[in-house]
């Protein structure tokens, strides 16, 4: 994409120009459209504008035609198709919810307190299984709740956005909600077994798509534990910004994942006014993988996670890049102090710039 003057954080993911390419290849392949949604959920392009945008728009007007997609303003929160509500109340960000994110008790005090049944039954209710009337009183008390506590305007009304469901796949599952299937398709990228994740693409609904399940499962149990480590280690906290060192104790594809979950949930004090920078062992020796994530208030103040993670890489001979609100890096073992005190300066420089 930007070698033909398109951002490829925002306008067109890897997946969608794979897709550019299969599509002009055969007509008929516009039912990948959704798969190439996917891709572009996954890396998280719908962010910073609670939609898709540029060639995006385009792919998804081929999967609508295509009758295998179909999108429309709703809850951003993730988990619509296969959590609780409470549930996704609880482990919600951008915007993190006041007094609810980060406390299932809370969370289940704010939906009965609007008279909301939470379950059918023996069942947990899901977002997706809510009428439309319950959605509405939710997303607008939602609003209320966080303009009460101050949060402005423009972060309160990240709330709502465009959200896409793969029509044809089952209600309830991790494939009808394309965040939810990107990160089925994550946790087997991050577990090393990405031709699971392509089977499971290719519209393997039996023993691969099981197997993808239970890599999910272990991905989920994965995080949890990184989080509960974060809470032991605690976070610690410079002028202008916050870290951990994980060392061998989380994954090194997993660290970002957890510091994004850390500083969403608040857990371990972790302070959404500060970008979060974890540290982990790479796995294959090569020294220490670094992982930034920052809240989006930040970055329209000028905050640029990736411009950080170059340069104060380089300065310590690694390397290092990715995108404003999330990036990564690798450099040599025993140098996370000189890099904290280079991250220190950049950051200052770019919230500070006087």
């Amino acid at each position: 994409p930007h070698l033909h003057g398109l951002s490829g954080a925002l306008e067109l993911s890897g997946a969608g120009a794979a897709y550019l390419v299969a599509r002009e290849l055969d007509s008929a392949n516009a039912d990948l459209a959704a798969l190439a949604i996917v891709g572009a959920v996954g890396d998280l392009q719908d962010a910073q504008n609670c939609r898709l945008t540029g060639l995006n728009r385009e792919v998804l007007a081929d999967g609508k035609k295509a009758g295998v997609l179909d999108f429309q303003v709703d809850l951003r929160y993730f988990g619509r198709e296969t959590r609780p509500v409470h549930k996704m109340l609880q482990y919600s960000s951008d915007p993190a919810i006041p007094n609810i994110t980060g406390s299932e008790e809370a969370a289940i005090a704010f939906l009965t307190s609007l008279g909301i049944q939470l379950k059918d039954g023996e069942e947990w209710r899901s977002w997706a299984r809510l009428d439309d009337g319950e959605k509405r009183l939710i997303a607008s008390r939602l609003v209320e709740h966080l303009l009460s506590f101050g949060v402005g305007h423009k972060m309160a009304r990240r709330v709502l956005g465009e959200v896409y469901t793969l029509v044809n796949e089952k209600g309830g599952t991790p494939l009808r909600d394309a965040k939810e299937f990107a990160t089925l398709l994550n946790s087997c990228g991050r577990h090393e077994k990405p031709r699971l994740g392509l089977e499971v693409c290719r519209g393997d609904r039996g023993e691969g798509y099981r197997r993808a399940l239970t890599l999910l499962q272990d991905h989920r149990r994965s995080l949890v534990e990184g989080i509960q480590l974060v809470n032991e280690l605690g976070i610690h906290k410079m002028d202008f910004v916050q870290w951990f060192d994980a060392g061998a104790g989380i994954q090194d594809t997993l660290v970002g994942v957890v510091a994004g979950m850390v500083l969403g949930s608040g857990e371990a004090g972790a302070d959404p006014n500060l970008p979060m920078i974890a540290f982990a062992r790479a796995e294959d020796g090569s020294g220490v993988k670094v992982s930034a994530r920052a809240a989006r208030a930040l970055v329209e103040k000028g905050l640029d996670l990736s411009a950080v993670m170059r340069t104060a890489s380089a300065a310590l001979g690694g390397s290092g890049g990715g995108h404003n609100v999330a990036a990564g890096g690798l450099i040599p073992e025993g140098a996370q102090k000189k890099f904290l005190e280079e991250a220190e300066r950049i950051i200052r420089g770019q919230l500070s710039p006087d």
